[in-house]
């Protein structure tokens, strides 16, 4: 066969994917219509930019990784839940580094390896620090310039916290990013929760050959 990404002949058989993975990584070649309509949205659409998937989306052998296999196995669910993600990363008025803050604090409050791992690289790009970095994996907040950052930090550690928002908290949100940035951010929020909730489900890890997030020991209490 051909290594999609390569364009090289691979003759080794592609591996059945990670051990623990309750839902086994679908090949290309055996999609149905409605998931080969689920494969093209997630690997044509903005996420790759019409370049070949990175390896944050799809294997050398062209299967769909991390939450986006699942929506391979439920395509009516699948469609719109991928449409949806695409509009809160590619279809806001936030900064790719306001989006990716808001992200990570999500991936580092449920500890959500693959989540943080993918954001963490994507984050980076978009001109997080390592110290930012550090302070949103243990739950601290980052020492941000910004004071939009500083609210969507801000917003976001409280959803997590409290699944709600207290007046000060939505009052402050909707004076800097408007009213219509809150119904995203809330949104966003609660997309990327449901993710972590299905890669905690269906036994998702982070890329094999990758190091797992190093999170903060649990205090006392805290669990």
């Amino acid at each position: 066969m051909i290594d999609p990404v390569s364009g090289e002949h691979v003759n080794d058989r592609p591996p059945p994917g990670p051990s623990a993975t309750r839902l086994p990584l679908l090949l290309p070649g055996t999609l149905s219509d409605d998931q080969r309509t689920v494969y093209e949205a997630v690997t044509g659409g903005p996420r790759t930019q019409g370049r070949v998937p990175p390896a944050a989306v799809a294997d050398r052998f062209g299967r769909l990784l991390g939450p986006f296999n699942a929506m391979l196995y439920s395509p009516s669910v699948g469609l719109p839940l991928q449409d949806l993600g695409a509009a809160l990363r590619f279809r806001t008025a936030f900064t790719r580094r306001e989006r990716e803050i808001a992200i990570l604090v999500v991936a580092a409050h449920l500890r959500s390896d693959y989540e943080w791992h993918a954001h963490e690289l994507v984050g980076r790009r978009a001109g997080l620090a390592d110290d930012e970095m550090a302070a949103l994996r243990e739950g601290r907040a980052p020492m941000l310039a910004d004071v939009r950052e500083r609210v969507v930090y801000e917003a976001v550690r409280q959803l997590v916290a409290e699944d709600d928002l207290g007046d000060a908290v939505f009052t402050e949100a909707a004076t800097t990013l408007g009213r219509p940035a809150v119904v995203e951010l809330v949104t966003l929020v609660g997309y990327y929760r449901a993710l972590a909730l299905h890669l905690r489900v269906f036994r998702v890890g982070v890329p094999d050959g990758e190091a797992a997030p190093a999170w903060p020991a649990v205090e006392d209490g805290d669990e």
